[in-house]
């Protein structure tokens, strides 16, 4: 029997290869198959006629080459056709398409062999998605492919496939919009999607029998094809993905990919292990696979096969399907370093790419944690942003725990963590880390290393965690905390990031932990948008008013230290500050923004001068709210004004 452990092997001794020109390469005369497999002692290229059943038609060794290379090539055009591959090591490993695979058949069981150029939508060519001048002018949006569109009110006709974002003009019975025309109305800049990359857990067979948020990666190149309307052939979902991020860019709307490169489903079973038997996983000092993903195994980034594999699978993202970011699941497992390099080799291909991840592991790994990507670290990781979990947290209480309390559901004396998000993480000579519980320093250098956020796909929606933290509040009160929120996250500096739903109140019926249950707990629930329409169309107004002042999103922490003051004197339960406009050009050269966490309302002393209201917990309008004001204001419950001098 195989010994998985592997503490007797030193990994850097392994071969480097540097060329980027692994994996199966199709033209009408031959195609090429190379794969990296430095401890092989036989590779075997298996051909079938189908993706799923069928015994193979053809089997032929590979060669070896220096660096730990095996390659062969097939005379002829095998387009159409499926492969595999076996390594002997001194022992047989099970056949699989290897890691390099770009197109593959159902379930991802047999690589598939392909002409590229069958694969791009009309004007493909043309396209390209939108690029600021600070990744602090973006209004993130994260949504899941299946969510978005499996609900029947969606009006979507494709419903919970690529496809579906392609659809216009698509309305609930009550005649609100929904998907792509919904993205637009509410005018973000950014859709982030939930991993899309081949995951195991969804028969792709049989799609709907089973739901995953897709956290379980097969294969990195590869697109799932339980979203694309034929999962059989391979063509057919690179196609219909591409089709959605056009679909985005032709709205003005950027993609962003969810990527997963601190663990794989399988451990032993990976694609990885069948090639290179332990290489890419990290390992505690006994052998055994390290877990600090939570889910069995880690990556070993680290390991410069590793890191070019996770660079290259990068690359080829933006440059074969024009996406415009990444995010990182738990990006506190990858090394520094190797964060560093993705920066510096992307940046060669397009420095409007935009990146961010999770700070954080989900247990104790091997690798030292000064060595990792977690939060702490992002001083070291220029051009890299963090999720804001201290403000996530100072809104709306401990995300685990249903019955904790935030800024937004009534908890004082907490006020500190709430400056801490409005600053963007930044260094501000008047936000403490002292008294923040979970924060020692501030650990963003610039405010677009800031995710700021209140909700995301894990753990309660805002409305679940407000309404089991608050089981008396009554519908119109959980409003206007959710506006209130919406507020917080939309007017502070750093990157805002919404989780899809949230400006409608979306629901999970009290689900913290979604990521296998059916699409009646998942789904959007469209008609939940004209129910709580009010709350759209204050979030709606929110994204708006940050495009339009660029003093609510400053792109330097020193124009953050300079501009934005903790002007007024401290009250339990409310945070306020005055922004400077001018040094932005903002046509609003003085704002005054003020939070009220509190159920009564306050009077709020002002600084010298006449001010007028722009927004308050009901209404933004630009022109002014009611008369103008001096000295005092009145700031009703739950809410926030926002005053401009006049």
């Amino acid at each position: 029997m195989r010994n998985w452990k592997f503490n007797h092997i030193d990994f850097s001794t392994y071969p480097d290869y540097e060329e980027n020109d692994l994996g199966v390469f199709w033209s009408p005369e031959k195609t090429k198959f190379k794969i990296w497999a430095p401890t092989a002692k036989m590779v075997e290229l298996r051909l079938y006629k189908d993706g799923v059943s069928g015994e193979a038609y053809h089997k032929t060794n590979l060669q070896q080459f220096e660096n730990g290379i095996w390659s062969t090539f097939l005379t002829g055009d095998y387009d159409g056709k499926f492969y595999t591959f076996r390594v002997n090591d001194g022992e047989w490993l099970e056949e699989v398409p290897g890691i390099y695979a770009r197109c593959v058949g159902a379930n991802g069981m047999r690589g598939m062999i392909y002409n590229p150029n069958k694969t791009n939508p009309e004007n493909w060519i043309e396209d390209n998605g939108p690029r600021f001048e600070s990744f602090t002018d973006a209004v993130l949006y994260e949504t899941h492919v299946r969510d978005f569109s499996i609900a029947e009110n969606s009006g979507i006709q494709n419903k919970g496939k690529y496809l579906g974002f392609t659809e216009e003009g698509t309305k609930t019975v009550d005649g609100v919009k929904t998907g792509l025309d919904h993205l637009k109305e509410l005018g973000v800049t950014h859709v982030h999607l939930l991993p899309v990359n081949d995951f195991v857990t969804v028969d792709e067979e049989k799609p709907l029998e089973k739901y995953n948020w897709g956290y379980d990666p097969q294969h990195y190149n590869a697109l799932e094809g339980s979203y694309a309307t034929n999962p059989y052939d391979g063509k057919v979902r690179i196609l219909e993905f591409k089709k959605l991020v056009q679909s985005l860019h032709n709205s003005g709307i950027g993609v962003i990919l969810d990527v997963v490169f601190n663990h794989t489903y399988f451990a032993k079973e990976s694609v990885f292990n069948q090639i290179v038997p332990g290489y890419f996983y990290r390992q505690k000092p006994d052998g055994t696979f390290a877990n600090a993903s939570g889910c069995g195994n880690e990556i070993a980034s680290e390991r410069s096969m590793v890191r070019r594999y996770i660079i290259n699978t990068l690359k080829y993202w933006v440059e074969e399907f024009h996406v415009d970011g990444f995010r990182f699941d738990l990006m506190g497992i990858i090394d520094t370093q190797t964060m560093q390099e993705i920066r510096a080799e992307l940046d060669k291909i397009d420095k409007g790419l935009f990146l961010y991840g999770e700070g954080w592991a989900a247990d104790q790994s091997p690798m030292a944690e000064e060595q990792r990507a977690v939060k702490q670290n992002t001083s070291q990781l220029y051009g890299i942003a963090s999720f804001n979990d201290d403000f996530r947290d100072a809104l709306k209480g401990n995300h685990g725990d249903k019955k904790s309390k935030g800024f937004v559901s009534g908890l004082g004396l907490h006020e500190e963590s709430v400056k801490f998000g409005i600053a963007g993480a930044v260094y501000h000579p008047q936000v403490n880390p002292a008294y923040i519980d979970s924060l020692s320093f501030h650990w963003a250098t610039e405010p677009d290393q800031c995710i700021n956020y209140v909700s995301c796909h894990d753990n309660y929606t805002l409305w679940d965690k407000l309404k089991q933290s608050l089981p008396k509040a009554g519908d119109e009160e959980l409003r206007r905390r959710m506006k209130l929120a919406g507020a917080l996250v939309l007017t502070s500096q750093g990157v805002p990031l919404l989780h899809a739903g949230v400006d409608f109140c979306r629901s999970k019926n009290g689900n913290g932990n979604s990521y296998k249950s059916p699409d009646s707990v998942n789904q959007i629930d469209w008609d939940r948008k004209n129910t709580y329409i009010d709350v759209f169309e204050y979030f709606r107004k929110l994204i708006a008013l940050r495009k339009n002042h660029p003093a609510l999103h400053f792109p330097k922490a020193e124009q953050i230290r300079r501009g934005l003051n903790f002007c007024t004197s401290y009250q339990i339960g409310v945070v306020s500050y005055c922004i400077d406009g001018k040094p932005v050009g903002d046509n609003w050269n003085k704002m005054i923004l003020i939070f009220n966490g509190n159920e009564k309302e306050v009077e709020i002393d002002l600084p010298e001068g006449n001010y007028r209201i722009m927004a308050n917990g009901v209404d933004i309008n630009e022109e002014g709210i009611g008369e103008a004001l001096k000295d005092k204001v009145l700031v009703e419950p739950l809410s926030m004004s926002l005053l401009v001098a006049v």
